[in-house]
């Protein structure tokens, strides 16, 4: 193992042991996605009525954006966690190292890729248990999983932007309802197809996140979309480039600066 893989695995194991030993960061990215599924459920389902719905039953609908939702807290809290080590110094101790700067980047989202994983075992387990059909399978089910870590990947390099930028653990937690909205301007609880308002339909065309909601949906309720697969994975994988370019150049400012 040459000394970046070495440096990416020791960091990133510290990067997961932390995350899992805090349940006040991993309970609340588990159960907040999953509360609001079921209001959505019970509250949107005769949606499923209106003319060109794609299917019967709204969870099936609904359940993708769980997905979603739980990416925006993997990536407050791999921004929360970064932030920590800024205020505590050990990111500018960790520099005086042999460390390289895309390994530190690397080692420190490990734990919310491992949060992703975690989120995608469960949404699927209390989705399927809840009635949810996977019309891709087992297959399709796997590649759900992949998907979402991949987009905790990519997320997680935007909270770590964010705290490289801010410097502060509690500033990151505020942008939360910023990433928030991003949802909300999006297919989330209606297939863009059958928003009437041209505003909102224009937003959600426009926002990544509806591409990547509709990847996950479709492999619930559709089976193998290609076009719908290439578009989720394509923008999961641009979103993951970007921000850990940015990510990575962030670092280097602030290493001079400080």
């Amino acid at each position: 193992m040459n000394d970046f893989a070495a440096h990416v695995v020791h960091l990133g194991r510290r990067s997961v042991l932390r995350t899992l030993r805090q349940p006040i960061s991993v309970f609340p990215s588990l159960l907040f996605p999953l509360i609001l599924l079921a209001v959505n459920v019970a509250g949107l389902d005769r949606a499923t009525l209106l003319p060109g719905f794609p299917t019967d039953s709204y969870l099936d609908f609904a359940l993708a954006f769980t997905f979603m939702q739980g990416t925006l807290f993997a990536a407050i809290n791999a921004g929360t966690d970064l932030g920590r080590d800024i205020e505590t110094g050990f990111l500018n101790r960790l520099a005086l190292t042999p460390v390289r700067g895309m390994a530190m980047v690397a080692g420190q989202l490990a734990g919310a890729v491992a949060l992703g994983l975690i989120q995608a075992a469960v949404f699927l387990s209390v989705g399927v248990i809840a009635g949810a059909r996977i019309e891709a399978g087992v297959a399709g089910a796997l590649v759900v999983v992949a998907l979402s870590v991949l987009m905790a990947l990519g997320f997680g390099a935007i909270g770590a932007v964010m705290a490289l930028r801010t410097g502060s653990g509690e500033t990151v937690q505020g942008l939360f309802p910023v990433l928030f909205a991003l949802l909300f301007l999006s297919s989330m609880n209606l297939p863009r197809n059958i928003i009437d308002i041209d505003w909102f339909r224009q937003a959600a065309t426009y926002n990544p996140v509806s591409y990547l909601i509709e990847a996950i949906r479709s492999l619930v309720i559709e089976g193998w979309n290609g076009q719908a697969l290439a578009l989720g994975f394509g923008m999961a994988t641009g979103i993951a480039v970007l921000a850990l370019a940015v990510a990575a150049l962030s670092l280097r400012t602030r290493l001079v600066r400080t």
